[in-house]
């Protein structure tokens, strides 16, 4: 085993207990000896801080969506300016000619004067005048136009500059995450199948001791197994129920694997509801509710800085995209330690008849940390 894992393992048990999964002190040894509940806990950190990492780098990347949009919209309307510019310095160019062909050296009072049909020549001087004042406006055109070219062409190099830097923060997000995520597959490796069975007892122990904690407390109120959700709820759900079995994969959104907020935000998107990407969005924008009024389709929402999203199944259930490694999955709510829960449609009435989406083999399989050895359940239709 590497130094570096042994210190990571010797350091583990002073991080504290950061996650209500957490076994006790007394937990069998881990490897080389070490505390199976220091290797826990370290692991936890670690998968938390990627999540963190992954859920920024997911902001920053719809805020370069935003910002692409952005630059586009400018250059489109900066090419619109510039042909209407072109247009105007054409007239301008045209009607300065006609000036000078024109011209004859005497003012309009004597040519008024010295007219054979002076009342047609004060008709053609109104013409003229309308003319004059058409000349005079294409000119404003052409100032005004001018200014707009210029301000658009500055606010498109700005948009640019903002994209160009929201990218550069992508790819320093993006690669923090992959070195704390190749840190973590790195411990992991150095583990042997017993030392990972260990591992996998302790958790499980830990979030059944969390899970009985949290609904002895009454925080999911009374019979929550019969609670039933909107129909834009249970469209939602059951989309959820229908990706278990695919892949936990950083920044992704489906069809073929999810991170946390990917999947509940696609789920709701598939139920007609648009919500925000990331976890922290979710959380910052949606409606909250309390946790005893919880009912299906509902975001249930983890850690302190709201960095883990699931979607709340019922009877004290939710469906997640758990962490790298692992596979959406069905799991207590208490798996990891709940903040609160959003709504997405607080306006909607539950269903007055509600039939549970029928859960696939082995759904509640597999580690919520998401290291080896687990059996995966097989995506399936839900009902």
């Amino acid at each position: 085993m590497s130094a570096r894992l042994l210190r990571w393992i010797c350091t583990g048990a002073a991080l504290g207990t950061l996650c209500t999964t957490a076994p006790p002190a007394h937990a069998a040894p881990g490897p080389e000896g070490h505390s199976v509940a220091a290797l826990l806990t370290d692991l936890q950190q670690r998968y938390r801080l990627a999540e963190e990492a992954t859920e920024t780098y997911n902001a920053t990347e719809e805020q370069l969506k935003e910002q692409r949009a952005k630059a586009a919209d400018l250059n489109r309307r900066l090419s619109r300016a510039r042909a209407s510019l072109s247009d105007s310095r054409g007239d301008a160019g045209r009607f300065a000619r006609q000036q000078y062909q024109d011209a004859t050296g005497l003012s309009p009072y004597v040519r008024l004067l010295l007219a054979r049909d002076p009342q047609r020549a004060l008709d053609q001087s109104h013409v003229i005048q309308r003319v004059a004042a058409g000349r005079a406006a294409a000119i404003e055109r052409l100032t005004g136009g001018e200014k707009r070219a210029e301000e658009l062409a500055g606010a498109a190099q700005r948009a640019l500059d903002a994209q160009s830097a929201l990218a550069a923060r992508q790819k320093e997000q993006r690669d923090k995450v992959g070195g704390q995520l190749k840190e973590v597959h790195e411990l992991l490796s150095a583990l042997t199948p017993d030392q990972l069975a260990a591992l996998r007892e302790a958790e499980d122990a830990g979030t059944a001791r969390a899970q009985e904690e949290f609904v002895a407390s009454g925080a999911l109120g009374g019979s929550p197994a019969t609670r039933a959700p909107s129909r834009r709820g249970d469209k939602a759900l059951d989309f959820a129920v229908r990706q278990i079995g695919r892949p936990y994969k950083w920044g992704a959104e489906g069809p073929d694997a999810y991170d946390c907020s990917g999947l509940t935000s696609k789920a709701w998107r598939h139920a007609g509801r648009d919500i925000p990407r990331t976890s922290q969005e979710q959380w910052a924008k949606l409606h909250r509710v309390p946790l005893s009024k919880l009912r299906p389709g509902d975001l249930v929402v983890y850690f302190p800085k709201a960095t883990h999203v699931a979607l709340y199944l019922g009877d004290g259930m939710v469906v997640q995209a758990p962490r790298p490694g692992a596979r959406v999955k069905v799991s207590p709510v208490a798996a990891n330690p709940v903040l609160g829960a959003v709504r997405p449609d607080l306006e909607s009435r539950p269903l007055r008849r509600y039939t549970p989406p029928k859960l696939p083999e082995g759904a509640t399989s597999g580690s919520d940390l998401g290291y080896g050895g687990d059996q995966a359940p097989v995506a399936t239709d839900s009902r």
